[in-house]
Formats: structure tokens, sequence, C-alpha cells
């Protein structure tokens, strides 16, 4: 039996494995989640993309090696996703940031999702430190821009227990809007869901992913925040089930229904388990984009 060495696999001894191929600038970025494809043909005509030093011009293409700078900012090359599009649905517990690192060590969402072949998870609407809910992550960048765009006009759910009993004067303004420090803002629905002692719980709906916007809404009106919890972002709603700090993929029929929300067309899915317990919005606005601007019987909850 010959002593020479077999190679089983892999490329050839003394070859190196030939380069990713160069692709267009639009693709890129879009894939990383900065905006449309359209869009970013804009910013490239405008002159806001360069290119290992130099001003990109439609057309241009790029490979992960290169240097791209986005108002003068680096861009992070994501690759592409060696896998079908993916979403996962996640409960965020309180005590947990959404950017993938924090200069304060405070623990990350992202330390507790599942790694993606030659990808990376992109959040869809963050949530602030003390905030808890419903979180969206996809590999899609393009899917998690179109959701975020204020374009899209989609509900976020939130419920939220204040201290106070605000009045229907107190409501009204908040469903026509009060002048924030960053401009005009409101709910597009608010509903009381019940009150224990000198807590009230209420269900609001923005279209907006301001900072803080709905503990400052309220705040405006003099009504504290002590608890709040994204119930729903769109079509999909916080799965009943799911414990805070954990996560479960999308239902091919939830990934259809963000594409459709998103005005995009769905692309192939892995067949996945439908859970028992499906995301279904079943809170006082039901599914959809609008909510309702009536307060419900006063109950305790629970």
């Amino acid at each position: 039996m010959s002593g020479r060495r077999v190679n089983r696999g892999g490329p050839a001894q003394g070859h190196r494995a030939a380069p990713a191929p160069a692709e267009k600038l639009q693709k890129i970025l879009a894939r990383a989640g900065f905006g449309s494809r359209r869009e970013i043909e804009r910013w490239i005509e405008a002159g806001r993309v360069q290119v290992n030093g130099r001003s990109a011009r439609l057309g241009d293409r790029a490979r992960a090696a290169d240097v791209i700078l986005l108002d003068g900012r680096p861009v992070d090359v994501v690759a592409p996703a060696a896998e079908p599009a993916r979403v996962l649905i996640y409960h965020k517990p309180t005590g947990e940031v959404t950017t993938r690192r924090d200069p304060e060590g405070r623990p990350t969402v992202f330390r507790s999702l599942p790694p993606v072949r030659g990808g990376r998870w992109i959040v869809v609407g963050r949530l602030d430190f003390n905030t808890l809910g419903l979180m969206l992550f996809t590999t899609d960048g393009e899917l998690a821009h179109r959701l975020m765009h204020p374009s899209a006009g989609l509900d976020r759910e939130y419920a939220v227990r204040i201290l106070g009993d605000p009045d229907a004067l107190v409501l009204e303004r908040l469903l026509r809007g009060v002048d924030l420090d960053d401009g005009p803002a409101r709910f597009e629905g608010v509903a009381e869901g019940g009150a224990r002692g000198t807590n009230h719980w209420y269900h609001v709906v923005v279209r907006e992913g301001r900072r803080r916007l709905v503990r400052r809404l309220w705040e405006s009106q003099g009504f504290p925040v002590s608890r709040l919890i994204r119930v729903r972002f769109g079509p999909l709603a916080l799965p009943r089930g799911l414990p805070p700090g954990r996560w479960r993929e999308s239902t091919p029929a939830e990934l259809q229904a963000l594409y459709r929300a998103a005005g995009l067309e769905t692309p192939a899915a892995r067949p996945r388990a439908t859970p028992a317990t499906p995301a279904t919005p079943k809170g006082p606005f039901g599914r959809g984009r609008r909510g309702s601007g009536t307060r419900s019987d006063r109950r305790d909850r629970k």
C-alpha cells in the first residue's frame, strides 16, 4: 500500500479557494439592512458611497475585502446567506440591550440567538433596556429595512402599565397628538386594559420607531410608565407560551405575512414545524395596520 497521503475533500494543496464573486454595491448595502436597492442607487448617485477611497458609481461592484464607506462610516460586508431567508421571533426580557456589543458590558439580545451560516441576524425594531416583549430578527436586510421604514405604516402595539388614572381628555390629547422634543407624536389607538390599585394598564398602538416614544408620550401627560411590553409588530404577535429569553423560527405563513406587509416577494423558505403557540394577533386591536381610538371596559389584569 502506498504511503502517499490522499486528500479527501477540500481544495487541492497548493491552490487557494477562488474568491467570492464581486457584487453590485446596492445589493451589498441592501443585504446589510441599510435601505432598499433603489434608495441605495440614489445614494451612490449623490456621492454618499465610497469604495477603497474613491466615490462609487452606479454599476460598481465590490468584495468582502474592499473598504466600503457610507457617509464616511465603514460598512460591514455581509456575505450572502448560505440558506433561505429566515425570521426569528424572540421574547426579549428586561435587562438586555439590542445592540451587538455594549460598552458597559451589559448582556445583549444577540447572545441568545442561534448562529447563521454565511450571514448575520439583523434586528427589526429595537427595544430599550427596560422594555420587554416581541422582537424580530431576519437574515434579509431589505426585509428589515422595509418593515422599519415609515412608509410601511406598520403598527407597533404595546401593553403599558402607568401610575395614575388618566381621564378622557388626556386620552383624547394622546390620540390627537402632542409636541415632544423631537416633533409631534400620537397614539394611533388606546384601549384600557384594567387596573390594580393606583396602576392602570393600557394597550396602545404607534406607527413610528422613535426612541422611547410610548414612554415619552405618557410622561408628557404626567403619567410615568412602570412596565412596557411590545405585544405585536405588524402582522405578528408575541406568541403565547414563549418565555422571556427564548426564540422560535417563524412559520412559512408568518414569513409570507411579513414579506407581504413589506411589499416584497416571499422567497423560498425551508419547511418548519408549526408551533403550538401561533403568533396571531389577539389583542384589542387585532390584525392589520390600524388601531382603534376607543377605551375598553375596565378589568383587572392578572
